[in-house]
Formats: structure tokens, sequence, C-alpha cells
């Protein structure tokens, strides 16, 4: 009888070799002392994250963000040096200022139309 829920990607990389081997993921369980829906729902994952990277889409992390602002970042300006990434968020405030400037006149225009001070 398998045991109560342990970290599959303890056994990551045993896994990987027992199913390139060819066995069925009840006869990895059973190796494992795990459950066949444990070693189902880690494949799944698997997959599902691997098509995502074939996709290429970004991979988010679950859970709540990070307090430090390169969190923020998408991970291609990341890898870049500091000067370039606070070049990025500059630009980025900018143009978030320009977009309020401009909602803020087209208000103006709208309230002047309607003859609303």
């Amino acid at each position: 009888m398998p045991r109560s829920y342990r970290h599959v990607k303890e056994y990551e990389t045993e896994i990987i070799s027992m199913r390139e081997k060819g066995l069925t993921y009840k006869a990895i369980g059973d190796q494992l002392d795990m459950s066949y829906d444990q070693i189902r729902g880690y494949f799944k994952r698997r997959y599902k994250q691997q098509r995502m990277i074939d996709a290429g889409q970004a991979i988010h992390k679950k859970g709540r963000p990070c307090k430090n602002n390169d969190c923020g970042l998408p991970p291609s300006i990341q890898k870049l040096d500091k000067l370039a990434q606070m070049r990025y968020v500059m630009a980025s405030k900018d143009r978030y200022i320009k977009r309020l400037e401009m909602e803020n006149e087209l208000m103006r225009d709208f309230l002047s139309l309607i003859e609303r001070k």
C-alpha cells in the first residue's frame, strides 16, 4: 500500500528514467511506493510545461509575486545588465504617464463639448 504523499520532484530523475525504459505509471508508482495518480499528475504537469515552452509561452510561477523589482520584468529583460533594466523600467513609466496625459486630455475635451466646466 502506498504511503502518504511524498514530493515527486525529489524522485524526478528516477521517474523519468523508468518511463524511458517503458514502465507504466502504475509500475513506476509501485516501485517508488507512490500512487498511480501522483505519477500521472507529475507527467501531466511536465508535459503541459513542455508544451508551453515549445509554444514560446511564458511560464509563470504560482503564488504571491516576490517583492524585489526584478520579478516584474520579463525574462528577456532580466537577462540584461542593470542599466538596460532601468532603461526598460523608465520607458514603461514614460509610456504610462503619456497614456494618463492622453486620457486627461480626452476627458477635458469631452467635458468642454458637453459644456461642463
